[in-house]
């Protein structure tokens, strides 16, 4: 099984495969045949690898950041999982027409199902996902829950109200914990509430986050009945408003996320140790919040877009702890 290790900021992979001895060969092989076929497979298994890491790295990188410090064992396995949620999340914003991405969301429902049956799609990220399934015997359900949540999120509409907000973080940050969880060995109740409260918090953060990005090109997904309490219109969000309404919305919305990291920190004292490598993107979701409350909560302020350059110290710190 290959595995990621991190030495001196760099990657480096390292391979080992098992000998397969086939009762009953129709041929006998050279030793030349063999060594081409297994320098192929370990160039194949190498090729997968990288293309999960430099998915995540380039569109979930905190998630990135924090797969890092997993333990060696789940490492791999997360970064298949973060590069299924982040291939699942780029479809909305790649695709032209809502067919194509309702086509392309149908490709991933058939592929979760052959991974099931041990007969994976000739793809990276379903090879890779195929040996997580494999190696931790993850959950089917959530795989396509994420799946569905993401294809109705394709409608392309703002959010009706807060809940509904949430409902989506749950059934797809949430549901990516959960999974992350399965990989690191982990069943607890508690953890399991907090992954639900994290996600949420998660979903409300990229959301936020999102704001200046969906704004240039006309698109406004923050909760209507949060808007309309304020009396702020989507296009005050479309031309980049500063006005105190629209800061008083991005208050409302930032303080719920800020509560429910606060109801998953309530469940620190009765969350295994094993889990809190799960949780660290608390830290990353935390520094948002602190910077856009610096800002008086202006969503589109240049600083927000820019990456906090102490943040790997910040995780690894937190990971050394061992608390979330």
């Amino acid at each position: 099984m290959a595995s990621i290790s991190v030495k001196h900021g760099l990657f480096s992979t390292k391979a080992s495969f098992k000998k397969t001895i086939l009762p009953y060969s129709v041929y006998i092989q050279r030793p030349t045949e063999v060594k081409c076929l297994r320098a192929s497979t370990n160039s194949t298994n190498q090729h997968n690898e990288k293309y999960c890491i430099d998915l995540v790295r380039s569109r979930d990188y905190d998630g990135f950041l924090c797969t890092l410090l997993l333990p060696e064992a789940a490492r791999r396995s997360a970064l298949a999982l973060r590069a299924f949620n982040a291939e699942l999340a780029q479809v909305k914003d790649s695709v032209s027409q809502k067919t194509i991405g309702l086509m392309r969301m149908q490709f991933w429902k058939t592929a979760v199902e052959e991974i099931y049956r041990d007969d994976p799609p000739v793809q990276p990220i379903s090879a890779e996902l195929w040996k997580a399934v494999r190696k931790h015997t993850l959950t089917k359900r959530w795989l396509l829950r994420v799946i569905s949540e993401r294809e109705k999120d394709l409608e392309d509409k703002a959010y009706r109200n807060l809940q509904e907000l949430e409902a989506y973080s749950e059934n797809t940050q949430s549901s990516l914990l959960y999974l992350l969880l399965e990989s690191l060995g982990v069943k607890n109740v508690h953890a399991d509430h907090a992954a639900s409260h994290i996600g949420k918090a998660q979903g409300i953060v990229t959301c936020l986050r999102a704001t200046p990005y969906n704004s240039r090109r006309r698109r406004v997904y923050l909760p209507m009945d949060i808007c309309m309490l304020h009396g702020v219109s989507q296009e005050d969000f479309i031309r980049g408003s500063q006005e105190q309404k629209v800061r008083d919305v991005v208050y409302d919305i930032a303080s719920q996320a800020h509560v429910h990291l606060q109801h998953a920190r309530s469940f620190s004292k009765s969350v295994p140790a094993a889990a809190s490598a799960t949780f660290l993107q608390t830290v990353g979701l935390e520094d948002y919040l602190q910077r856009v409350r610096r800002v008086d909560f202006d969503v589109f302020h240049p600083s927000l877009q820019k990456r906090n350059p102490l943040l790997p110290l910040q995780l690894y710190i937190r990971s050394w702890k061992q608390t979330y």
